[in-house]
């Protein structure tokens, strides 16, 4: 999913973090800059508390902890408590403690990195030292459950946390939408402007649209061209994400391997849909969904339409499916709180 071509009184930029695609849209052309600078330091926040792949992260430190109790930043406690509200909401289909399950698919670095070494690999490059141990680890390990989100002992005053049963925490699932929410939170209230903030496919959006609302290009591949598959839709409040099998993927082996973990196996999860996308009052809440129903696969649909959340499921096969009122041609899309 993209923002699609901005309109004439809007300017954009777009920018490389968390090792995906990033794009900043602003209705006030002269606010772009101080745009730009919040956003930079609300996702250079989020990094330094739960990036999985810096030696100087939060949570570097308390996974790291061996179980004990960890203090922790208010902020971690933030993202931490967002990403077991996640368990809570899809019965665990959307568990925090997957990062050991996605370390032994070799997903133990930056993304860039890994299909990178994904490419070296396919193309007989050998590997095997520690330093270049890429995705062709835990393949033929049996599957097994994730150690589950009720190993995650959070506390908020003081902020603490502890791990338990082995549980290791990756915040991907949640952390990348939760910014996306809170940069245009922030942006439109210190600048007065409108804005769209998309991360990924984790698009939101805050203040008054502009006429007609935001374009954005719902595709498999949040990165792709304007004339890529998809449908066009226009939103005006809350939030939209995607989730793929497609994107964050990559082959070892010829297995085709992708970062959406099914807790009850450990292994990337097995779906009739290659992209589910959701509209919700935030894009935390988004995510959360379109997350849980890839890992739900056909039992979804009834699921998001008990929610009447709009959303369009893309089958493996390229046909779609969409619920509660999920546009037909590009008319807005109304948020509604999941």
């Amino acid at each position: 999913m993209r923002a699609a071509a901005a309109p004439p009184a809007v300017t954009r930029e777009t920018f490389r973090v968390f090792g995906t695609t990033a794009t900043l849209l602003v209705t006030d052309a002269t606010a772009m800059r101080a745009a730009r600078e919040l956003a930079d330091a609300e996702l250079a926040a989020v990094d330094l508390a739960c990036s999985r792949f810096r030696t100087d992260s939060e949570l570097t430190r308390v996974n790291g902890a061996g179980g004990a109790a960890t203090d922790i930043s208010p902020l971690l406690a933030t993202l931490i408590d967002e990403a077991l509200r996640a368990a809570r909401l899809t019965a665990g289909d959307v568990d925090p403690t997957c990062a050991a399950a996605l370390a032994a698919l070799g997903y133990d670095r930056d993304f860039d990195e890994v299909r990178a070494q994904a490419g070296r690999s396919s193309r007989g490059t050998a590997t095997g030292s520690t330093g270049d141990a890429g995705p062709d680890r835990g393949l033929d390990a049996p599957a097994g459950r994730v150690p589950g989100w009720r190993k995650v002992e959070l506390s908020t005053d003081p902020p603490r946390v502890t791990l338990t049963g082995g549980a290791q925490l990756d915040l991907g699932a949640t952390a990348k939408a939760w910014a996306a929410d809170r940069c245009a939170e922030v942006i439109a209230a210190q600048l007065d402007c409108a804005v769209l903030v998309s991360l990924g496919g984790d698009i939101a959006v805050a203040g008054e649209a502009p006429a007609g609302g935001w374009r954005v290009r719902v595709t498999d591949d949040h990165a792709a061209g304007p004339d890529a598959p998809g449908q066009t839709v226009a939103i005006n409040a809350g939030g939209l994400a995607t989730s793929s099998t497609t994107v964050r993927a990559w082959e070892s082996h010829g297995r085709k391997l992708h970062h959406i973990i099914d807790p009850a196996t450990g292994k990337p999860a097995r779906s009739i849909w290659r992209t589910v996308s959701v509209a919700a009052g935030r894009a935390l809440d988004a995510n959360i969904v379109s997350t849980a129903c890839i890992v739900r696969g056909a039992s979804a649909v009834g699921w998001l339409t008990e929610m009447n959340l709009p959303a369009r499921l893309v089958r493996e096969d390229g046909t779609v499916q969409v619920t509660a009122g999920w546009p037909e041609e590009p008319v807005p899309v109304t948020a509604r709180p999941s």
